[in-house]
C-alpha cells in the first residue's frame, strides 16, 4: 500500500515538474513552441548580408548566422520540425515588425546603437562596418565636405540617413538630402545622376558597386563618418530567446565555422553574379569573435593598435 501510495506521488511530482517546464517558456520561445514556426525578417538587397537571388531566393552571411540560430531554438524547445517563415522587411518597417511580433529575428544589415536598444534588442555584434561615402570617379568626392550644396541619398530608416541629417545641420552643408526606399533604389539614384552621392555602410556600398552595370566607375571615401556594429535584432527584454540566439552565435564564433562562413560571402565569388568582394575580416570582427559583445557604444570597437598593446604590457 505504501509503495502504491509512493509510486503515486512519483508519478504527480513528474506531471508537476512538467508543467512547471511548460510554464518556463515565455515570450518568444513559447510563441514558436506554440505555433511551431520561426518568423525571420529578411531584406532584398542588403549584399551579402541578406538578398534575393536570381532564382528568388533569399541567402547571404546574416541568414547563415540567423539558420544557425534556428537550430539552437529547435534543439531548445525540442521540437522534431522547425517551419522557417521568411517575411521581407525594409530598412524602416524591420524595428516595427520585430516590436509587435510579426518576425522573431531580423536577419540584415542592422547597426546596433544605444538608441535603436531603447526600442529592441540586438544579438551579440556579427559584423563591424563604418558610414562612408560613395560616388562616381568622376565627381571627385573625397570627404563629406566635398558634398557642400549638392544632393545626396541615403536609405530611410537607417541610421546613416540620421547621422547624414545631423552631419548636415552642424556642418551647414546645405546639401539636399533624399532618402529612397532601399539600398538599391539609393544606389540607382547615383547610377542615373538624381544623387552625386550614396552615404551608407561600406561594406553594403562595396556590394552594391561591384554588382553593377560599370562597377569601375564608383569609387567609395576613405573617410570613415561613423563605426557601425551588426546585429541581429530581437524583442526587447526576452532575456531567454536572446541568450539561445546569442549562444548559437558564440559558438560559431569560437569554432573554425565562423572562418568557413566568412570566407563564402566576403572573399570568395558570391550570386547571382560570381561577384568576390574580397574584403578580409577585419580587426574590430576579430577583436568581436575572440569577445563577443552587443554593445551598441562604437567606442568598445576600437582596436588597440599592436604596437601600444606591446608598449602597455
Amino acid at each position: 500500500m505504501k509503495l502504491a501510495k509512493l509510486a503515486g506521488l512519483l508519478v504527480g511530482a513528474t506531471v508537476l515538474m512538467g508543467s512547471v517546464h511548460a510554464q518556463e517558456l515565455t515570450g518568444t520561445l513559447k510563441k514558436i513552441k506554440e505555433s511551431g514556426t520561426l518568423t525571420l525578417g529578411v531584406r532584398d538587397a542588403s549584399i551579402p548580408f541578406s538578398y534575393l537571388d536570381d532564382k528568388q531566393q533569399y541567402l547571404g552571411y546574416s541568414i547563415d548566422l540567423c539558420m544557425k540560430a534556428a537550430s539552437a531554438i529547435q534543439k531548445k524547445l525540442g521540437l522534431k520540425q522547425l517551419n522557417v517563415k521568411m517575411v521581407p522587411v525594409t530598412s524602416a518597417t524591420r524595428i516595427p515588425l520585430i516590436s509587435n511580433g510579426t518576425t522573431d529575428i531580423s536577419c540584415d544589415s542592422a547597426t546596433n546603437n544605444m538608441e535603436r536598444q531603447k526600442q529592441v534588442a540586438f544579438s551579440v555584434t556579427e559584423f563591424v562596418t563604418a558610414n562612408r561615402i560613395l560616388s562616381k570617379k568622376s565627381s571627385n568626392i573625397k570627404t563629406l565636405d566635398d558634398l557642400k550644396g549638392k544632393t545626396v541619398v541615403s536609405t530611410s530608416g537607417t541610421s546613416n540617413l540620421k547621422q547624414l541629417t545631423g552631419l548636415n545641420s552642424e556642418r551647414k552643408l546645405g546639401l539636399n538630402i533624399l532618402a529612397a526606399k532601399d539600398h538599391a533604389e539609393a544606389f540607382l539614384m547615383v547610377e542615373t545622376d538624381r544623387a552625386v552621392a550614396f552615404v551608407m555602410d561600406d561594406i553594403l556600398l562595396a556590394g552594391l558597386a561591384a554588382n553593377s552595370k560599370s562597377p569601375s566607375d564608383y569609387v567609395i571615401a576613405d573617410e570613415a563618418l561613423s563605426v557601425e556594429p551588426y546585429g541581429l535584432i530581437l524583442r526587447r527584454n526576452d532575456e531567454a530567446f536572446k541568450k539561445v540566439v546569442d549562444d548559437a552565435l558564440i559558438a560559431v564564433y569560437t569554432s573554425d565555422e565562423i572562418n568557413k562562413i566568412y570566407s563564402k560571402w566576403f572573399t570568395s565569388p558570391i550570386p547571382p553574379k560570381g561577384v568576390n568582394l574580397n574584403v578580409p575580416m577585419g580587426p574590430s570582427l576579430k577583436a568581436v569573435m575572440l569577445k563577443p559583445t552587443d554593445s551598441g557604444e562604437p567606442s568598445a570597437y576600437a582596436v588597440v593598435p599592436e604596437a601600444q598593446q606591446k608598449k602597455k604590457k
